[in-house]
């Protein structure tokens, strides 16, 4: 098993792509240890010392260290995490446990937000190594939570303020702006 490896705009996250499917229907973030109890790939990344959060993708795993942590000693250890999982056969979430996806019965406002942050913005997102997940729209703001390596990320409010924030404001008069939460 070769398993890819991409930096990430975020210095303290790395972009794992094991080249086969690692979550279907949505993303999984765990940032912390006690919420890894879900997915038996996160429990066994947060067993290696060093590693501060885990992100599923559909295709990758992004994996986040501390500053002072050195990639030089954290990334073979991962490696060998992922590639043990898929040599285990375990399935990547516990059974019954499902990633992040849309809801039903979404006003058109929403449905139209949803949109383009799936077709337009969250492609780009993934390719760094993250996802951006819709909270919630309420008097003008839509409010988004940054996932993966944009959690943290320097670059993340530029992203959001310049790049989403215009690019919503453009395709739907009636988002006014752009906040993150959580």
């Amino acid at each position: 098993m070769f398993i890819q490896t991409e930096t990430t705009p975020n210095p303290n996250t790395l972009k794992f792509l094991p080249g086969r499917t690692v979550l279907e229907g949505g993303t999984a973030d765990f940032p912390d240890r006690d919420a890894a109890g879900q997915s038996p790939l996160a429990a066994r990344l947060f067993g290696i010392d060093g590693v501060t959060r885990v992100f599923l993708g559909s295709d990758f795993i992004t994996v986040a260290k501390p500053d002072e942590t050195d990639w030089a000693v954290v990334k073979p250890l991962v490696l060998g995490a992922i590639m043990d999982h898929y040599t285990s056969g375990e399935s990547t979430m516990a059974a019954g446990v499902q990633g992040s996806s849309a809801a039903e019965g979404d006003s058109e406002i929403v449905a139209q937000i949803k949109e383009l942050i799936d077709t337009r913005v969250r492609p780009s997102v993934a390719a760094d190594g993250g996802d951006i997940i819709f909270q919630g729209f309420e008097d003008g703001i839509v409010y988004l939570h940054m996932q993966g390596s944009c959690s943290g990320c320097p670059s993340s409010t530029a992203t959001l303020k310049h790049g989403i924030e215009n690019m919503l404001k453009y395709y739907v008069p009636e988002v006014q702006g752009v906040e993150a939460v959580g």
